[in-house]
């Protein structure tokens, strides 16, 4: 039977999937606070905290909805209770002009800027003004067919998060993607709650994702506990993102699910300790093993002997450290003789056993 071919997105000049490092992204979103200074050292931050990447989005509040005050555009729950849908965005769009710049200056940096699109407009842009390597859609954009099927026209690498979606959902989206031109798709496990806990991200279904649509899978991480991220990686998430903000007093739609430089210096560290901790699979004694191997117990001669003496349960053991036979060979040389004289702390060795023939000679 052959090994399974595990899939691969290729995003710039970095590929993406199980057998390389997590990809992390940081992502910006409204917490520049419409200062583009802000912007850079947000991107300079994540640069330094060893992200991979930046993501932005791309709208503004008319592309994305409509300035209306019914009821159907209040928001209801949620930490934006209150507010109205086109005043939020109006707070958190990122403007237009600043993203080629920003790509550029990410490109100068070493670090991948690219961006979530929700309208036409916004793709064209981005793959034409901007020259971003990859696009994301947004978990609620999962159910916009005509989005999807213009981003696929792209032919660039896509990555979605799948908060909210169900299956069905899932694989039409993606069948979409795939049929319309995309190269490759990585689908994003996500709980589309702001903030979300632990118990809600339900990480088991990123292998899910993964074995079902033969995709790379990860995580967008909308928790503030780095915990939660590290497990995806374990579990096999080769993506990670999470929001990412200068201070959270800073304030801003997102601040309350935003991590801080520190913290995703952080993250990153264990995301990386948690990749070299899962490894491979192993067994035997490995480089770090090698000098603990002569600790284990072995057969050593504890009273004084005389040849001829016969091997008994009181003159021979099984101690550490691990100088003699193995123990495994205690019941076949109890009862024989000694072929020398021994003295007490002797590891025991076949020479010193009268008659002794190794497993592979008694075989033979």
């Amino acid at each position: 039977m052959s090994e399974r071919i595990e899939p691969v997105i290729q995003i710039g000049s970095r590929k993406i999937g199980r057998r390389h490092p997590a990809f992390i992204v940081a992502e910006i979103s409204g917490n520049h606070g419409h200062d583009y200074n802000r912007a850079v050292r947000l991107l300079k931050a994540a640069k330094d905290a060893g992200a991979d990447a930046v993501k932005l989005q791309t709208y503004t509040p008319d592309t994305i909805t409509i300035d209306c005050d019914n009821e159907y555009f209040a928001i209801k729950a949620g930490q934006w209770s209150g507010r109205n849908l086109h005043d939020l965005y109006k707070e958190a769009f990122t403007p237009w002009e600043w993203q080629p710049k920003l790509k550029k200056l990410g490109d100068e940096m070493g670090i991948e800027v690219f961006s979530t699109p929700f309208d036409p407009t916004s793709v064209d842009f981005l793959e034409n003004e901007v020259g971003v390597n990859v696009f994301k859609i947004a978990s609620f954009e999962v159910v916009d067919i005509p989005l999807l099927e213009r981003v696929a026209r792209t032919g660039k690498p896509v990555i979605m998060s799948t908060g909210m979606a169900s299956l069905a959902e899932t694989e039409l989206a993606v069948g979409t993607l795939r049929k319309g031109g995309s190269p490759a798709v990585a689908l994003l496990r996500c709980a589309s709650a702001y903030p979300a806990t632990p118990s809600q991200m339900n990480l088991a279904t990123i292998r899910h994702l993964a074995d079902a649509f033969d995709c790379v899978a990860g995580l967008s991480d909308h928790t503030l506990s780095p915990a939660v991220s590290i497990a995806a990686v374990a579990l096999g998430a080769s993506i990670v993102e999470k929001h990412f903000i200068l201070s959270r007093t800073d304030g801003g739609p997102d601040a309350a699910f935003s991590i801080e430089p520190e913290e995703l210096r952080q993250t990153v560290e264990m995301i990386r300790h948690a990749e070299a901790a899962v490894g491979r699979v192993a067994f035997g004694a490995g480089p770090g093993e090698k000098d603990s191997v002569v600790f284990r117990k072995s057969l050593f001669v504890v009273e004084e002997m005389k040849k001829g003496d016969v091997f008994t349960t009181r003159n021979l053991r099984v101690i550490r450290p691990g100088h003699g036979l193995s123990p495994v060979e205690l019941p076949r040389i109890l009862g024989r003789v000694a072929a020398a004289d021994i003295s007490r702390g002797t590891p025991l060795s076949c020479t010193l056993v009268g008659g002794w023939k190794s497993r592979r000679e008694a075989l033979e």
